[in-house]
C-alpha cells in the first residue's frame, strides 16, 4: 500500500507506553535508515523498561539477516526498501523478542535514491503477534535526510498508536 504523506493519528511515546501497558503488550523496534530514533523516542519516557523490550538498529543487509532474520533471498529480490523486506524485519522483531507488537521502517532518507526507489521512500511494517503484518509505503519526497528521519520516526510512532487504539 503506498501513501502520500498521510499520517495515522498520533499519540505521544508516553500515550503509547501506556496504552501497551493497558493491553499488557511489550514493544519492539526494526529500525533501518531511522537508525533507532522510534526506540529512542520510547525509552525517553521514564519506565519505559516494563513495555519497550528492545530495539534493533539494522542498517546494513548483513545486520537485517543476522539479527532479524531477513531472508538474503527477499533482500536480493525486492531490495532492502521493500514492504517485504519490512514485513520481515517486523516479523523478525517479534520472534526474536519477547514483544507482542513490533514496528519496523526500512527506506531512503538521502541523499540519492534513484529513478525506481525515489529519495524520501520509506516502508513500514506493523506485526502484532498472531495477526496479519501490516505494509505501508510512504513517499516523504526529498525532504532532506533529517526531515525524512523525523517524518518516518513519526509515522511509525503513530503506526503503534493506531494499533494500541
Amino acid at each position: 500500500m503506498t501513501s502520500d504523506r498521510k499520517t495515522p493519528r498520533a499519540m505521544t511515546p508516553a500515550e503509547i507506553l501506556q496504552a501497551a501497558r493497558y493491553w499488557g503488550w511489550k514493544i519492539a523496534t526494526a529500525e533501518s535508515c531511522t537508525g533507532g530514533m522510534v526506540a529512542a523516542r520510547l525509552t525517553d519516557v521514564a519506565g519505559a523498561s516494563d513495555v519497550f523490550e528492545r530495539g534493533f538498529v539494522t542498517y546494513s543487509n548483513d545486520a537485517k539477516t543476522e539479527m532479524l532474520g531477513v531472508s538474503p533471498s527477499t533482500l536480493a529480490q525486492f531490495g532492502a526498501v521493500s514492504e517485504e523486506v519490512a514485513k520481515e524485519m517486523a516479523e523478525g522483531a517479534i520472534w526474536h523478542s519477547k514483544a507482542g507488537l513490533a514496528v519496523s521502517i526500512t527506506g531512503i532518507a538521502g541523499p540519492g535514491g534513484s529513478e525506481f526507489k525515489p529519495e524520501g521512500r520509506v516502508c513500514f511494517g506493523l506485526a502484532l503477534k498472531g495477526r496479519q503484518t501490516r505494509l505501508e509505503t510512504v513517499e516523504f519526497g526529498a525532504l532532506g535526510r533529517d526531515k525524512v528521519r523525523a517524518a518516518a520516526c513519526d509515522h511509525a510512532l503513530a503506526l503503534l498508536a493506531m494499533a494500541l487504539s
